[in-house]
């Protein structure tokens, strides 16, 4: 196939006409067009654009950046904003810069942004600029960012009205290419009737991408006769508020009026035929759906002017023009109004429409029996829509079997979305060494209010968090609270990013008031939330200390993880202390005593941002790696809890499941060290070794045929890929619609990332069509999808997904590899539900349609990385026939890309070899790591004591292992009289008792460090390393934390030597010359055993078939006994009582026998 020629800066190119954009990137061509448009008219202009970022928005800012210098060109000046009303209040004065005469160009057109919340608190100012009105050569238009879903927002949102309160016209693109359209047409509308226009943005529009027809001569601009007033409807120099709101009701809505129609933003698109008695009007987004859901009952536009369906497109909902509405009314017995959120174009119509005769039936939000049809919450889904107007196709026009039967099946496809439960969830979590992680904590009995911003997530962390504010309202709530509030105190947390935007308002309103409050203010030197966007004015830590001591903040305390780094370059108000952040709980005992406001600076740069920033080298990156060593970590998870930290995976082992550090994902926090644990190591000028991949110079393709190509239709071809954020998921999307770009298909995808992409869940919809006319909605509904591309098997697990598939039709390709969600940090114990995601998926498509494969282990044992897993999982796809662009357009896609193109492709070959013959893949991958795996763990009772009894010898000696082998049999000859088969009773014991027999005491931890064990782990992870650091409590140090526990110490390299001494003591143990014997946590253990040895004497004594399982469960106690010191010693506590449980248990299993055979 001839690929077309493309390059990616053909978006800002414009002698380019066909480009592949996202909304972002459209915003920022219609700026240079408008400028040049501008220029061949004659004109000399300029650009301002200011706004505030926020989801939908959240990335606009940064294509902004990308695009300086053809802006700059263009003479378009960036100047974010300090929050939203500040940044409208800036482009209200792009406008004015005429008015003395002293201005550079001709006018100054202008682009405001900001999400939903954004436009709330700028209505004052859109309210004066709007009846100031705009410059004749300039215009203005306010891109509003709304979030009908709440997937990114602490509320769902549509902002219409606040602009129609403010009477600024509002246009609603329907996708990318209107975007471009509609902002020509708005600035060109601005000018005319001396308005701003507002501009909808959504996630369909702004935050998909597509192919879009972008020549400058696209767009033929009428400006219509109108009866301007003297002096006409633009800006001028004079304070007359009565004029001004005299010429916005009566001459500048006719004239937005007037424009609309001269340029027919507002037009009908299925005619209906002569006789057209049911009619549907829609606007932006909803415009897809509608068009969708005709396609999907089978109506297209020869078969509506067949039928009489008249379809009308709204480009402006507000004001509707009462011309453009009688005209599409004529004749109709009823009308659909498709509208998402609340009705704007319904009540204008039953407005327009009032008092005519045989006026027609209007349904809308409600239908005919005023019960909900397309209810205000949520977002309308194309298969609602379909069902929905295809029952009153069949109701006023009549009786279309092929229309019956299609609504049949889309009613089983949303029953079948109805039914479909979550098989697992991966809820959004902090980043691997988030500041955050740290910050957010209080002590115990305190409580703290959540914010706006990445911290807002410690809401669902366990981090005695409630509630949150609007932004920039941090802690102004307690204000209103206090009073009436037993609570003498709280914490507010307070993001850098927000304190910047309004929030240090709020902290002076708490001074004003006297209420007892510590602000958090977590300076971690990004706006992270959005994308690591730097703060408008360059703040710093001790700036703000200077702020809020002007503003009458007495106690500040910064708190940070290099306390070192201020000296001699920060400037501190007097009094304010700075600490290091392994100190916080401390500091913030004491800030929670001080009467008034506090301020607590937490100091520490977003990890996300760290490594955006080392891969720049504009970051200090630490020469140091952290290690668990495996034989010591004992599985109790205190890691995860000290340091919340995704990084902390999990690791199988012959002695359970332990933890280990993933160097990929690691951002340096190094918190998990605090966990109280000796098996923390720092390894100091560790250099990672880097893997030899497997795949050598091997030809992936050889002997693979030509991948089958899905063949495009008139409904064309529908797809999600599914996976975990920041993993490049949405880079997979964009690679398949570059692919059809360059093919010359038309394209539509949505990237769902949000705040999903911090760890979530991450869906990227995709449309492929013969043409871009072809696509209607990029939403994926129920039962619509061709291929479910699943680069994580959790998310794999969703609703939606699972709901999308339709059985013996979908492809359903996914990644088995287990990537625990932030959960694991929180449980110790928690396991990803595997088996039962896979069963849901087969269930779901079908034995033949779910095909499985390890993409991220292959890709690590082929490439020495798993970074090409996902292009791994796109060639397994591939091959399978689940796409329907070549695998030419595909890797030519990969190669534009520009990132690790040739391991891409490679990734990708290789993917589609592993659907062509699987074996051969695993087989490669199995001779890749074999020589460097563990052994696996036991199989066998035999095995499992066999280890055990090596074990032990080495621990102690071996008639130490002796004793242990011998208490085993005893078990195991006791359970085959009882329950003849049976070995759980033995192996129970085999697992527990050795567990309580080879404590890690110092001699073991001496020995599991010295024995050479550690240093095997050492050299498979690292090639080369300067100096080892441990992480220890030596009781001997006594040192304590605030909390009265035990508090660890560093050590150098010379520590070896010290295990080895230990090691070689260890035939102390349990004699009255064993020092360490005497400590409370060895005779606790020693008490444990003692007690185990009884319980297992008892269950002997008591076993029977029927008493089994209580006999097992009560001989596994022992495995939630983990950890060391207090760690261990709340555990303790915890199996105690569950031991008492089950020890009662195995009593009442034997009497519930005894009654049942006396009956």
């Amino acid at each position: 196939m001839t690929l077309h020629d493309v390059a990616l800066n053909d978006k800002y190119d414009l002698a380019k006409n066909r480009i592949f954009v996202s909304g972002a990137q459209a915003v920022v061509r219609m700026l240079l067009m408008q400028r040049e448009r501008d220029r061949l008219a004659g004109l000399n202009t300029a650009g301002f654009v200011s706004g505030y970022r926020g989801s939908p928005l959240g990335g606009l800012d940064q294509q902004l950046w990308k695009a300086k210098a053809q802006l700059a060109q263009a003479h378009v000046v960036f100047q974010p904003g300090l929050n939203e009303e500040l940044a409208a209040t800036a482009c209200w004065g792009s406008q004015q810069t005429e008015l003395l005469g002293e201005g550079k160009y001709d006018g100054v057109f202008s682009v405001w942004y900001g999400k939903g919340p954004g436009v709330d608190r700028s209505g004052d100012v859109f309210r004066h600029a709007n009846l100031a009105g705009s410059s004749k050569n300039g215009g203005v238009l306010a891109l509003m960012g709304d979030d009908h879903t709440a997937e990114s927002s602490t509320n769902a949102h549509a902002t219409e009205f606040l602009f129609v309160d403010t009477m600024i016209p509002i246009l609603n693109p329907a996708g990318v290419q209107e975007l471009v359209d509609y902002g020509l047409y708005g600035f060109a509308m601005s000018r005319f009737a001396g308005t701003w226009a507002a501009m909808k943005c959504v996630k369909d529009n702004i935050e998909s991408t597509a192919s879009v027809d972008v020549s400058l001569e696209r767009l033929g601009v009428v400006l219509p006769e109108f009866d301007m007033p003297p002096g006409g409807l633009n800006i001028r120099h004079e304070l007359d508020q009565l004029g001004q709101e005299a010429r916005l009701h009566e001459q500048k809505r006719a004239a937005a009026a007037a424009f609309i129609r001269a340029n027919g933003l507002n037009r009908t698109v299925y005619s209906g035929g002569a006789n057209a008695r049911l009619g549907i009007i829609t606007v932006g987004k909803s415009y897809l759906d509608v068009r969708q859901a005709l396609d999907d009952i089978g109506i297209d536009e020869a078969r509506a002017n067949l039928l009489g369906i008249r379809l009308f497109k709204v480009g402006c909902p507000w004001p509707l023009d009462f011309e453009h509405i009688k005209d599409f009314a004529r004749g109709l017995d009823m009308i659909i109004v498709v509208e998402e959120k609340r009705s704007l174009i319904e009540v204008q119509m039953r407005e327009h429409l009032y008092g005519i005769a045989q006026p027609p039936v209007i349904v809308g939000k409600k239908d005919e029996r005023a019960d909900w049809l397309f209810p205000a919450k949520g977002a309308l889904d194309p298969n609602e829509i379909a069902i929905a107007v295809g029952e009153r196709v069949l109701k006023v026009i009549g009786p279309a079997e092929d229309i019956a039967a299609r609504i049949a099946q889309l009613r089983q496809f949303q029953a079948m979305l109805a039914d479909t439960k979550d098989v697992a969830s991966r809820t959004p979590y902090f980043c691997s060494g988030c500041p955050h992680n740290s910050s957010t904590k209080v002590p115990e009995g305190s409580l703290a209010a959540a914010g706006i911003g990445c911290h807002f997530m410690a809401l669902w962390m366990d981090r005695q968090t409630v509630g949150f504010t609007a932004m920039g309202g941090e802690g102004a709530q307690w204000v209103g609270q206090a009073p009436f509030s037993k609570r003498g105190h709280i914490f507010q947390n307070l993001g850098d990013g927000t304190y910047n935007h309004s929030g240090a308002l709020a902290i002076r309103f708490a001074l004003s008031s006297d209420a007892n409050v510590t602000y958090k203010i977590l300076f971690n030197d990004a706006v992270a939330m959005t994308g690591g966007q730097p703060h408008e004015g360059s703040l710093t830590v001790d700036m703000i200390a200077r702020q809020v001591r002007a503003e009458g903040v007495d106690r500040i305390a910064v708190v940070t993880d290099e306390p070192e780094k201020y000296a001699g370059v920060a400037e501190f108000p007097a009094g304010a202390t700075v600490h290091h952040r392994d100190d916080l709980d401390a500091v913030q005992r004491e800030l929670r005593e001080v009467k008034g406001v506090s301020v607590l600076l937490y100091d520490q740069t977003c990890a996300a941002e760290k490594r955006r920033r080392r891969k720049r080298g504009t970051f200090p990156d630490p020469d140091k790696r952290v290690i668990i060593n495996e034989l010591v970590c004992e599985g109790c998870g205190d890691c995860g809890v000290q340091s919340n930290c995704v990084s902390i995976q999990p690791v199988e082992t012959e002695f359970g499941r332990k933890r280990r550090i993933d160097q990929s994902s690691c951002n340096k926090d190094f918190s998990c060290v605090n966990g109280f644990c000796p098996s923390f190591v720092t390894v100091h000028g560790a250099k990672v070794r880097r893997a030899e991949g497997a795949a050598g110079r091997a030809d992936p393709l050889a002997g693979v045929p030509d991948a089958p190509l899905f063949a495009l239709d008139r409904d064309g071809w529908a797809s999600i890929i599914d996976g975990v954020g920041g993993t490049g998921v949405v880079t997979v999307g964009a690679i398949l619609g570059m692919a059809a770009h360059l093919e010359g298909k038309g394209c539509g995808m949505i990237d769902m990332a949000g705040l999903a992409q911090k760890g979530g869940a991450v869906f990227t919809h995709v449309r492929i069509a013969r043409s871009p006319e072809d696509i209607h909605a990029i939403r994926i509904s129920a039962g619509k999808a061709d291929l479910v591309l699943g680069c994580d098997l959790v998310v794999s697990g969703n609703k939606k997904v699972l709901a999308a598939v339709r059985e013996n039709h979908t492809i359903f390709v996914a990644n088995t590899t287990e990537v625990m969600p932030g959960d694991f940090a929180r449980s110790a114990d928690f396991f990803l539900p595997t088996e039962r995601l896979k069963k849901a998926i087969r269930t779901a498509a079908g034995e033949d349609r779910a095909h499985f494969f390890d993409a991220t282990k292959t890709a690590a044992a082929l490439f020495g990385n798993s970074l090409g897993a996902n292009m791994f999982m796109l060639g397994f796809a591939c091959q399978h026939g689940g796409l329907p662009v070549s695998a030419e357009a595909i890797e030519k896609a990969i190669e534009m890309n520009g990132e690790a193109v040739a391991m891409n492709v490679a990734a990708f070959r290789w993917g589609r070899r592993a659907a062509h013959d699987p074996a051969s893949v695993r087989d490669l991958v199995v001779q890749a790591t074999g020589r460097k795996a563990e052994p696996a763990p036991a199989a066998t009772l035999d095995d499992v004591v066999a280890r055990r009894v090596a074990f032990l010898a080495a621990y102690q000696n071996a008639a130490y292992a002796r004793r242990y082998a011998d208490r085993v049999a005893a078990v195991r000859k006791a359970e085959q009289a009882a329950a003849p088969g049976s070995t759980a009773l033995a192996e129970a014991v085999a697992r527990n008792l050795f567990k309580l027999m080879a404590i890690k005491d110092e001699y073991e931890v001496g020995r599991l460090y010295s024995d050479g064990s550690f240093m095997r782990q050492l050299s498979a992870q690292f090639q080369d390393f300067d100096r080892l650091e441990f992480h220890l409590a030596p009781p001997i140090l006594g040192r304590k934390d605030a909390a009265g526990n035990s508090k660890k110490s560093s050590f150098g390299t010379w520590m070896m030597r010290g295990f080895k001494v230990l090691a070689a003591l260890r035939g102390l143990r349990g004699t009255p010359l064993d020092p360490f014997g005497y400590t409370a946590e060895r005779r606790m253990e020693r008490r444990l055993l003692a007690d185990y040895e009884r319980d297992v004497e008892t269950i002997l004594g008591r076993l029977t078939a029927e008493r089994l399982d209580a006999a097992v469960a009560l001989a596994s106690v022992p495995a939630l006994v983990r950890g060391y010191g207090h760690v261990k010693a709340a555990a303790v506590k915890r199996a105690e009582g569950e031991r008492a449980r089950l020890v009662e248990r195995l009593s009442a299993a034997g009497e519930k026998r005894v009654l049942e055979a006396a009956e």
